[in-house]
């Protein structure tokens, strides 16, 4: 039985509104912005802090300086936020979306959560993709100052999506072995709706009102 469900997804390709409708439907809790607040809380440490190390990974200058700063007992600060890099907000961000696992009832968008839940049981793993013109016409949309890069914007961030999940989890991010299903968004929003409910087997959790069509 499905008891949640992880939405990875190309940039401009609308996945995060898929995730968002998704979530509405079925009444679950949608996990997006909330897990970096999640993980701020834990950390004790600003928002944007935490927010700064979102799906990046930390230069090797900095992972390589780190171990000598860490190993100087004078040098050690007591701040949380002096002792915040992205291995202690993958540490955090795995916790949050675990505990968000076990609790159930939830829609967890990007940051690995395909990757990093791929072995609890329950899961439903979904990748949203798209037209690179679909995207650009989002980007355009949403970003008009973006207008002549939009198409580099969108490789740059794919591409940096697709390295933070293979540095972090060894996974390749676009691997279809990785999901139960991949969705291509050209579709339309309500037909992506009803694939992933069928699919899922959670039809029967949506008011009937919302099955029409």
């Amino acid at each position: 039985m499905v008891r949640f469900i992880t939405v990875e997804r190309e940039y401009g390709s609308q996945g995060a509104d898929f995730a968002r409708t998704l979530a509405d439907r079925l009444g679950w809790e949608l996990l997006d912005a909330g897990l970096i607040d999640a993980v701020a809380k834990k950390a004790k440490v600003p928002t944007d802090v935490a927010q700064a190390y979102d799906e990046q990974i930390d230069p090797w200058y900095f992972r390589y300086g780190r171990a000598f700063w860490y190993s100087s007992v004078d040098r050690l600060s007591s701040s949380e936020e002096a002792r915040f890099d992205s291995e202690r907000f993958v540490e955090l961000l795995r916790e949050t979306m675990r505990d968000a696992a076990d609790r159930g009832s939830c829609v967890l968008v990007g940051r690995g959560a395909s990757s990093a839940l791929a072995n609890v049981p329950g899961a439903f793993h979904i990748f949203v993709f798209a037209s690179m013109a679909r995207k650009k016409k989002w980007v355009i949309e949403n970003f008009p100052e973006k207008t002549a890069s939009a198409q580099e914007e969108i490789l740059a961030t794919n591409e940096r999506r697709a390295s933070y999940i293979r540095r972090i989890y060894g996974h390749e991010w676009q691997n279809p072995h990785l999901y139960h299903l991949m969705l291509n968004s050209c579709m339309g929003p309500e037909a992506m709706l009803g694939a992933a409910l069928a699919a899922a087997g959670l039809l029967n959790r949506v008011p009937a009102m919302t099955q029409r069509g």
